[in-house]
């Protein structure tokens, strides 16, 4: 069975704890080539400033589950 991934390049995000971050736009996903690897997305915010996330909704560190939600 294949990951669930939340996000892809392109798409824009608030994060619900930290509206100071501003909108964020995923600029880069990553992709483990091994099995059980992360997959991480990162993300642009209108603040200046890059952050790194899990991008598996499968993962219990799935930035969804963190506060990242679609604009």
């Amino acid at each position: 069975m294949g990951r669930r991934l939340y996000l892809k390049v392109g798409d824009l995000v608030m994060h619900s704890e930290h509206r100071g971050w501003g909108r964020g736009e995923v600029v880069e996903e990553k992709h483990s080539a091994l099995e059980g690897g992360f997959c991480m997305v990162r993300i642009l915010f209108d603040d200046g400033k890059e952050r790194s996330f899990i991008n598996d909704l499968d993962h219990q560190q799935c930035c969804y589950y963190f506060g990242l939600k679609l604009v």
